[in-house]
């Protein structure tokens, strides 16, 4: 009984991974172990019942966070997009500007990906859309059912590894309050913290890494093997060169407007979610209908730049004593562009509700968002509890004991990201395992913005490993009755191997990860 009692936190974390294989709900799973192991701990004497007080505050900053408000608007902006149709436009453009090529389409469908990363950041959307359109097209053009899968599964995932993405988001949010413990364990009580910024910036890079290994892999396939990547088209077929500028343009504005204000300082992510969320219902509602009836729509687009131009080179707060005159008319003007705007988001929501598309945004966005915050609630939880009962201080012993020291411990723990990947999902290991692992592989002295890219990549793959990879499912779920499960899996294996390499020469190279922030953020 005594031996029992000592490695509950063993115990605890055995029985969330046997419930979580066996297909109970992971919200009811972490809340449930939770209690039900407090009270056995309470019962044998290995933890009080009084730290589970501070769980009211753990809740309570987990609903106010405003890194984490972001999330829900970024959910919308990419809602909003993918039923606007945007995704299968510029998939179609984008096929007929490189189909010419050998290799042409799966380059194409990688880019639109990048793209569709950079302005959607969901996953699930991007993997169903292009598996509807881009796959049956690949295969059509003489591409092998394995290839093409892979190619449209890799494409789906960059949304997890290229800003704005609600990966990186939750990630952030663990890395600094892994951070901060880090600091405050070291004796250091005027603490540094982590910005969802650095993330991004951080992960920018590696993502356009990650895009080109993929690029390089499909022609140097097709250089090899002419026939497994065929091209699309004869030299004869037009390109429309206008056509596909204009369809580039709106999201590349957009990914500008979202991605430019964080990193250039000029707005938090909280703030550039809004601008994404309200950008991108101007485009779904300037695509309903006549282009002319859009005026008003468009309008509201160069408000909405105006406000961003008006923000970063003028001081717009109005609780001032003394104002400047330069920035008395700013303030006026940003005024006149609000009400502008606001009669532009007014028009807009009501083209989007009339086409049918504002009840399934604000549905969806509903669900992810309540699953979100649910494991995040649940997890912190379970985590205090497992706090409680010294798991936290084992895996810290663990892991400092490993031969090799800083090295083997950061190889450990990712060898155990990769695996978890194959069973659980992102958010399930951000904010279950992360937190027991983060604090002391900081405390050995690693950068923390290189080890969050090391993760993001490492969590990004966890998308594409079979058998349970997210990506997998969604693809199967879409994809044609002729493709098998098992092209899938053969599809999905060599992009897994290209991100395992990613991340060696990130290892290696830790300057691709570190070089962007290290920049923007002195």
């Amino acid at each position: 009984m005594s031996l029992i009692a000592e490695n509950l936190d063993i115990l605890m974390f055995a029985a969330l991974a046997a419930a979580i294989l066996l297909g109970y709900p992971v919200v009811f799973t972490l809340a449930g172990l939770a209690v039900g192991f407090a009270l056995l701990g309470a019962a044998t004497g290995q933890m009080g019942l009084d730290g589970l007080r501070f769980l009211s505050q753990r809740v309570f900053a987990i609903l106010t966070n405003q890194v984490l408000l972001a999330i829900p608007l970024f959910v919308t902006m990419g809602m909003l997009l993918e039923r606007s149709r945007i995704a299968e436009e510029l998939l179609e453009d984008m096929g007929r500007l490189f189909g010419g090529l050998r290799g042409g389409l799966g380059v194409s469908v990688t880019l639109v990906g990048m793209l569709l990363a950079a302005s959607t950041g969901i996953v699930g959307a991007t993997v169903v859309t292009m598996a509807l359109i881009a796959l049956p097209t690949m295969m059509r053009a003489g591409y092998g059912k394995p290839l093409a899968s892979g190619v449209v599964i890799s494409a789906g995932t960059l949304g997890q590894i290229i800003p704005p993405s609600t990966m990186l988001i939750i990630l952030a949010d663990v890395m600094s309050s892994g951070y901060q413990q880090a600091q405050y364990e070291m004796g250091r009580f005027s603490v540094d913290t982590i910005s969802v910024g650095q993330v991004f910036a951080a992960a920018l890079v590696p993502g356009l890494m990650l895009v080109g290994l993929y690029i390089a892999f499909v022609l140097v396939l097709a250089a090899l093997k002419p026939e497994a990547a065929p091209a699309m088209r004869d030299s004869a077929d037009p390109i429309d060169l206008k056509r596909t500028l204009m369809m580039l343009t709106p999201p590349l504005l957009l990914i500008v407007a979202v991605l430019g204000s964080i990193l250039g300082g000029v707005a938090t992510p909280t703030e550039a979610a809004s601008v994404g969320a309200v950008g991108a219902l101007m485009l779904a509602a300037a695509r309903q209908g006549p282009l002319r009836r859009a005026w008003p729509i468009g309008l509201g687009g160069l408000a909405v730049i105006g406000l961003l131009v008006l923000s970063a080179s003028f001081d717009l707060r109005v609780a001032r004593q003394e104002i400047a005159p330069d920035d008395q008319m700013a303030i006026l003007a940003a005024g006149v562009l609000t009400l502008v705007l606001v009669a532009a988001i007014g028009v807009a929501l009501v083209r989007v509700a009339r086409a049918g598309i504002l009840t399934a945004v604000v549905d969806g966005t509903l669900t992810v968002t309540c699953m979100i915050f649910a494991m995040l609630i649940g997890a912190s939880l379970f985590s205090l509890v497992f706090h409680e009962l010294g798991g936290a201080d084992r895996v810290e012993a663990f892991l400092g004991t490993l031969p090799g020291g800083e090295a083997a411990a950061l190889f450990f723990v990712m060898a155990v990201i990769f695996v978890m990947g194959f069973f659980l999902d992102f958010v399930e290991i951000s904010i279950i395992v992360l937190p027991l692992v983060i604090p002391t592989l900081l405390i050995m002295g690693i950068d923390p913005v290189w080890l969050a890219v090391m993760i993001a990549i490492n969590l990004q793959t966890s998308f594409m490993t079979p058998p349970f990879g997210f990506s997998l499912f969604y693809l199967r779920g879409a994809a044609p009755r002729e493709v098998r499960t098992l092209d899938i899996y053969k599809g999905a294996i060599p992009f897994v191997l290209l991100n395992v390499c990613g991340i060696g020469l990130v290892y290696l190279f830790p300057i691709i990860g570190t070089w962007l922030p290290g920049v923007l953020f002195p």
